[in-house]
């Protein structure tokens, strides 16, 4: 996984540079002040900092729609170019309109890079470490803060103070960051296959993962391109295929699904449970040995519990990719007749692939992804040419050999088509009859993952009434998401094909990210998550506890220690606020370890009433008369504690969360519009500060705060699920199958 930690480290330079740009301005505006005279303009004074967050709005309203249409690297790159023009400008500066215009532009670059850098990341992430990964951002900005700090007091010891200086430094990191965005970034792997271009997204996967064999997590991606479907949720044992007894009572032998694996010989099969449709049982939410005491709880959401129910019914050996499970690559119905294996006429499909080459992949198009992925040809459904792989020699999902998409160098057969968070991805083809006596049939695609652990004799599975398992071997019990494969779509169907036809993932492609496409059940459901988390987010305290610190350490008296070596007061400031951020990083180095072992949701009902807490201690000391060096103690491991606490769970969270929980093809409008209610929130907090402090006072505000922090555990715990270790591709289809729940509660 080092090819992804390096990358992501790379992407993260950009929000190093966001923080080194806060912290710079926060100590230069003392200096620019006294030179344009604003003492008597706190307006202009406060417009100067503020012009970074309005620039930052505004090319947020557009970033996400251009980043779905032109790609999440180009959009990193104009970031770079942005902060580097600012610098430069900024370095310059005659007059106070020069440098609001200068910080206009560099708050372009911001908002470019908080918002479509944890995008970057979270696509380019395996599961596993996502969410290490993604906090990075958190902890280069704070060490951007720290050092731009330390750079920022070493100037203010000099006897010129010279703040176009201290500015215009950006330009300098800005310069190695545009570097690498040029010759070290790639394209992100999902963006390039939404756009057809499939060579170059396994390339990418390829350098990424360290690996040839890519193949799942192509497929996953191509999968990915969709944005709704009708999910179930299913659950199978799992077993050989000799091994499971023939009479199962309702369950037929068609209902059983063939598992094809990677060794000689290796077949299994996964035989759906009695009722094996969960979703509309209560007790389907979760899986049986789940937590079911969650659906007591009055206004929790399905969502959560189903999740929940994921990561509490992890095999014991926590392994990537369950041991247990055959690396199988394809799944399909068994039939009565065996599927014929023959590789299909190379010259048919070549003229039925005609015309299916995609604009939107221009030059940059696969020449092996000429044709659709299986066979369009007119097929018997009586002759079952299912497209199924040889048992013999372990090929999986035989369509076609050289394609470039399922396999990787020509002929090189399919291994395990796992796709991370120990889930596997597969296909069955489901068959009906039409209102006509016609027969008809889709391709379904299947999220499957173990669950528990396995069993080896009769009577372990208690739990699965109508399910009786054999004596001997073991048996494997799992969960299913089960939903309408994107590559085979309602225009496909009305086109009435016979036999297991796909479409080609470029015609997929060519759609593109529709408006209607938020209006989605399973995505309004998550944009009320992202865009709740960033609310509340904004209004837990940081600002105002930030705004308040070098106040208390000066109460604490480290302002009169450091006059005492001789340091300016400014200096001083500039100095408190370095060691402030300076005990934020290891807090975050903390979170990085544990953001994919205690998980996302875990660490937020864990740090958030610590919160809580020390707003109230603030409050307290704040009402009641104490001595001087009480109150001074007090508040300063207060504020101490929130700041650890703080960048340790509601800090980075809601931007990792905001980047995993939408589909491919409207990731970037979605996080777009979370981003966009982050900003309009820290403005308005940044403004209303003042406000609030002539008003209510400080203890009124820390008393605001602390409300707001209940609020945001209340609304965690019954809203926000756990997404750790989990591909993006299966959050959304969890999200489908919640607001479903919901919307028969």
């Amino acid at each position: 996984m080092r090819g992804a930690a390096l990358v992501a480290i790379a992407a993260s330079i950009g929000n190093l540079l966001q923080g080194w740009d806060n912290a710079t301005i926060a100590g230069a505006v003392l200096y620019i002040k006294k030179e344009f005279n604003l003492e008597s303009e706190p307006t202009i004074e406060g417009l100067i900092v503020a012009m970074s967050l309005i620039g930052a709005t505004i090319i947020t309203m557009f970033s996400g729609a251009i980043s779905d249409w032109g790609g999440r690297r180009p959009m990193l790159i104009v970031s770079s170019i942005f902060y580097f023009f600012s610098g430069l400008v900024m370095l310059w500066s005659p007059n106070v309109y020069i440098l609001l215009l200068a910080r206009l532009i560099d708050g372009f670059g911001v908002g470019l890079a908080v918002t479509l850098v944890p995008v970057y990341i979270s696509e380019t992430a395996p599961p596993e470490i996502r969410g290490l990964l993604n906090t990075l951002p958190q902890f280069t900005g704070s060490a951007g803060m720290f050092l731009s700090y330390c750079m920022v007091f070493g100037m203010s010891l000099m006897v010129q103070h010279d703040w176009r200086v201290m500015l215009g430094v950006l330009s300098i990191p800005s310069l190695f960051y545009f570097a690498l965005t040029i010759f070290f970034l790639p394209e992100s792997p999902r963006w390039l296959v939404s756009k057809g271009r499939m060579t170059e997204a396994k390339q990418v996967l390829q350098r990424l993962r360290g690996r040839e064999d890519v193949a799942g997590e192509m497929a996953l991606l191509v999968e990915g391109l969709g944005v709704s479907g009708e999910t179930s949720i299913e659950e199978y044992i799992i077993g050989p295929a000799n091994g499971l007894p023939d009479d199962q009572g309702p369950t037929t032998e068609k209902d059983k699904i063939m598992l094809y694996g990677p060794e000689e010989g290796l077949t299994w099969v996964a035989q759906p449970v009695t009722g094996g449709n969960l979703l509309g049982s209560a007790a389907g939410l979760v899986s049986h040995n789940g937590s079911m005491i969650n659906q007591s709880i009055p206004l929790m959401d399905p969502v959560v519990t189903l999740f929940g129910s994921v990561h509490e019914n992890l095999p014991e050996m926590g392994s990537t990719n369950s041991m247990l499970f055959p690396n199988f690559g394809s799944m399909f119905n068994m039939s009565e007749q065996q599927p014929r294996t023959e590789q299909w006429d190379e010259e048919s499909a070549q003229r039925e692939g005609e015309g299916y080459a995609s604009d939107a992949a221009g030059a940059d198009s696969d020449d092996n992804l000429q044709a659709p992925l299986l066979s369009r040809q007119t097929t018997s459904m009586e002759g079952k040419d299912m497209i199924m792989p040889h048992a013999s020699n372990g090929s999986a999902l035989n369509m076609r050999h050289s394609s470039s998409l399922i396999q990787g160098n020509a002929g090189e057969a399919v291994g395990s088509m796992g796709i991370g968070g120990g889930w596997q991805l597969a296909w069955k083809w489901t068959e009906r009859e039409g209102v006509d006596g016609a027969k008809e049939g889709g391709f379904k695609r299947i999220y499957l993952r173990q669950e528990g652990i396995p069993v080896s004799r009769r009577g372990s599975l208690v739990s699965l009434p109508g399910v009786e398992v054999p004596e001997e071997g073991e048996y494997i019990q799992a969960a299913a998401l089960v939903s309408q494969s994107a590559l085979y779509t309602k225009e496909l169907m009305g086109q009435h094909p016979v036999g297991p036809a796909m479409l080609h993932p470029s015609e997929t492609a060519i759609k593109g990210p529709r408006w209607g496409d938020l209006f989605e059940a399973g995505v309004k459901h998550a944009l009320i998550v992202g865009i709740g988390m960033q609310i509340l987010q904004q209004f837990s305290g940081i600002n105002g506890v930030m705004y308040y610190t070098p106040q208390i350490l000066e109460q604490a008296g480290v302002g009169v220690l450091l006059e005492n070596f001789g340091i300016s007061s400014d200096s001083a400031s500039i100095l408190i606020s370095a060691l402030t951020t300076l005990l934020m990083l290891p807090c975050i180095a903390v979170a990085m370890r544990l953001m994919d072992v205690s998980g996302r949701r875990s660490l937020l009902l864990a740090t958030i009433p610590v919160l809580i807490v020390s707003l109230i201690v603030l409050v307290v000391v704040n009402l009641v008369h104490m001595g001087t060096m009480v109150h001074a103690v007090l508040s300063t491991i207060s504020v101490i504690v929130y700041f650890c606490c703080f960048v340790m769970g509601f800090g980075p969270i809601p931007n990792i969360l905001c980047a995993e929980l939408f589909p491919t093809r409207v990731r970037g409008m979605c996080i777009a519009i979370c981003s966009l209610t982050f900003w309009f929130g820290d403005i308005i907090v940044t403004y209303t500060l003042p406000v609030m402090l002539k008003t209510v006072g400080l203890a009124g505000v820390f008393g605001i705060y602390a409300v707001v922090c209940v609020i945001a555990l209340v609304f965690i715990f019954l809203k926000v699920p756990e997404t750790k270790g989990m591909p993006l591709e299966v959050i959304i289809e969890f999200f489908n199958v919640g607001a479903k729940l919901a919307a028969r509660n």
